[in-house]
């Protein structure tokens, strides 16, 4: 099963899957129809009136799903942050902040805060300090040189002796052994464009045990060893994406497509950008974004629903609320032309295309949807059938509705991986001209009907399990401003006609909205235009 909102982000680009929000938004019919109630147990007769919605004087959303099947309660907090809210020079902070927040608090992960807090004071000054000497070091020469090294060479000493001494009052992975003990399961997080979210389940009497830590975390975290995690987040940029075709490929293309907005920047951040990254940024940037009125948490399983919202009332009412986050108000710019770009890699060729499109809440936005079930949900689907089973031109071939988020506008795209000896110039043209079917031919009623009927399958099977609910609940509260959004967008699906879907593509997917990149041999000499294939007009 796709998923159109990610809940574990690419690194490279950021996540919100295209396949969850539709599957999610079927939940208003599905849940009050007579299916498996073992599976949808308390969910019926709708969402609607199952959900407890509860917010806080500081801005905090709480949403409570009552299931009481089993003594588990899975719970999702989502903060509406993410690589989006980073500035020029600072990309990365919400991802290295993801990795810090695992580090603990003043209370936990520590064997005393008091002495451990000086040395982390004193290693962010050595550090901050030490980076910009090394980035003024490479613009002197001579005797300057010279002295700036023996300098720098000093601030190295002083930097690891620090991080020795800091190093013995550290409790390591004490957050993650807390709720292993305690019966959690399923400890995790994520970084997108969109949001920043952290998940677990655990039986449901050791709530107050939840509550205590993770309010602890959103108000008492504590930045320590900054410099050893910067480095690992360093060392996964390289694997992910300097040294993977495919997340260069999808780095490049990505930051191609988009020339202004957000969305063209990597949510793991540029390596520059990484490496100057310091304590103090990365606490103002907690500070500015991560304040209770952005974060919503659901909780589903069960629960008692008055009991819940007092302990949340007890532990997380006491943060204080935060100023509002600076607004984004960067909006790319139309597309007046189409833009081409090779990648250079000793890896077998592949192709990523892709077309500007709305954002979510646009009423376009479910028609892309569809088209996307259309084109490429399972191996009866159009690209599949065309390009991997019948022309054998492809080993693989996919489409993605929203990348690489889904907040503001976004993209359209088509991946795909040539067969040996069929080259991306020959996948790019038979992908086209899928593109010229949907814009001259009808979808018919039937292969509509069918991608419904798939959409409600696949609904019943992703919500089998509470985490599956709270996830949603939560990330729909964050990237819509509304969780109801999900049922109401079932209804905006099941309206999109065979007209819609000509409209749409006629009007979006044309070749000066278009970004190609193209992941070539290093050393080849081919040309890896685009087969020409006739364009229809708008």
């Amino acid at each position: 099963m796709k998923s159109r909102l990610r809940l574990r982000f690419r690194l490279s680009e950021g996540l919100v899957r295209r396949r969850d929000k539709i599957l999610i938004s079927c939940l208003g019919v599905i849940l009050s129809l007579n299916l498996n109630l073992d599976l949808l147990y308390a969910a019926a007769p709708s969402l609607a009136e199952r959900v407890i919605e509860h917010r806080l004087a500081n801005g905090l959303t709480v949403l409570l799903v009552e299931r009481h099947q089993t003594p588990v309660v899975s719970i999702n907090i989502t903060f509406a942050v993410g690589g989006i809210n980073e500035q020029v020079g600072q990309t990365g902070l919400a991802h290295l902040y993801e990795h810090m927040a695992f580090k603990g608090t003043q209370s936990v992960g520590t064997a005393n805060y008091e002495k451990e807090k000086p040395i982390l004071d004193e290693l962010s000054l050595v550090g901050t300090e030490l980076d910009q000497r090394q980035r003024d070091a490479a613009t002197k020469s001579g005797g300057a040189a010279a002295e700036e090294r023996a300098l720098i060479e000093s601030l190295q000493k002083r930097l690891i002796e620090l991080q020795n001494r800091a190093a013995q009052y550290v409790v390591g992975n004490e957050m993650a052994l807390l709720y292993q003990r305690h019966g959690g399961v399923g400890l995790n997080a994520s970084t997108g464009k969109d949001v920043t979210r952290y998940m677990i389940s655990l039986p449901s009497n050791r709530l107050p045990l939840w509550a205590a830590i993770e309010s602890d975390r959103m108000a008492n975290p504590v930045l320590r060893e900054f410099y050893k995690e910067r480095g690992v987040v360093m060392e996964e940029r390289r694997l992910r994406n300097d040294d993977s075709p495919n997340g260069l490929l999808f780095e490049t293309f990505t930051s191609t497509a988009f020339r202004a907005h957000g969305y063209g920047v990597p949510t793991i951040g540029w390596g520059s950008d990484i490496l100057s990254l310091t304590p103090a940024a990365t606490e103002a940037f907690f500070k500015a974004h991560y304040g209770p009125d952005q974060a919503t948490i659901a909780l589903v399983g069960d629960i008692n629903p008055k009991e819940t919202i007092a302990l949340i009332e007890q532990t997380f009412g006491k943060i204080p609320a935060a100023p509002p986050p600076p607004p984004l108000v960067t909006v790319e710019p139309d597309q007046r032309g189409e833009r081409r770009i090779e990648v250079e890699f000793d890896a077998e060729p592949a192709i990523v295309i892709g077309y500007h499109k709305p954002g979510l809440g646009h009423p376009d936005d479910d028609v892309f949807d569809v088209i996307d079930a259309v084109l490429s949900d399972g191996l009866t689907s159009r690209l599949h059938q065309t390009l991997v089973r019948e022309k054998r031109l492809a080993a693989s071939v996919g489409s993605d509705a929203n990348h690489p988020g889904v907040r503001a506008p976004n993209l359209f795209i088509f991946t795909a991986t040539p067969l040996a000896p069929h080259t991306t110039a020959e996948v790019e043209a038979a992908i086209y001209e899928e593109i010229e079917r949907l814009k001259r031919e009808p979808v018919s009623s039937k292969e509509l009907e069918k991608v419904l009927n798939n959409l409600d399958a696949d609904l019943v099977r992703g919500l089998r399990s509470n985490s599956g609910l709270a996830s949603q609940l939560s990330l729909y509260q964050a990237v819509a401003g509304d969780w109801r959004y999900i049922l109401t967008s079932r209804d905006k699906v099941a309206a999109v006609t065979a007209e819609d879907i000509q409209r749409v593509a006629r009007q979006y997917f044309t070749k000066s909205n278009r970004t190609v990149a193209v992941l070539v041999k290093k050393g080849t000499d081919k040309t890896v235009a685009a087969m020409p294939v006739g364009e229809v007009k708008p």
